[in-house]
């Protein structure tokens, strides 16, 4: 398979991690999460990216075995060489995107997360943390005069 037809796979498998992602995006951005969606869309991106990691290894190893170096440089010369820079340069472009977005649904995941701990910490200030002890027995010496243990 030659690095063109191997970046064209690639770039179609990072074309649906993309897609996924956006979709994650919309979902973790709804009012209202749907819990069971975003557990399936979590499923399906740890399958893209193991997939992206595979295919990603495989290019990897075959540019080392025609002698170009690891990194970017050694990418770009194959990729030169192989008469496909500029899928090249394209792929690394949506790769970067992917990235972005992943990156932009983590803020929102943590932003969330963070929105549910205020609406904890509001709850049990409203209910009064230290309303029952570790017995289960009423702290509080009594409401209004009336005793609250029976």
């Amino acid at each position: 398979m030659s690095l063109a037809q191997h970046l064209d796979r690639q770039r179609s498998h990072l074309e649906a991690f993309i897609t996924l992602l956006e979709a994650e995006r919309d979902t973790l951005s709804a009012g209202q999460i749907d819990g069971p969606r975003l557990t399936k869309q979590a499923e399906e991106k740890e399958t893209h990216i193991v997939r992206l990691e595979a295919l990603e290894a495989q290019r990897l190893s075959a540019q080392r075995k025609l002698g170009y170096g690891e990194g970017a440089r050694g990418a770009e010369t194959a990729a030169i060489d192989a008469g496909c820079l500029e899928e090249w340069l394209e792929f690394r472009e949506r790769a970067l995107h992917a990235k972005q977005l992943n990156q932009l649904n983590g803020v929102l995941v943590g932003s969330r997360l963070a929105q549910n701990q205020r609406i904890l910490d509001f709850l049990n200030d409203a209910a009064g943390k230290a309303l029952y002890g570790p017995d289960g027995q009423s702290r509080r010496q009594g409401f209004g005069g009336v005793a609250s243990q029976a």
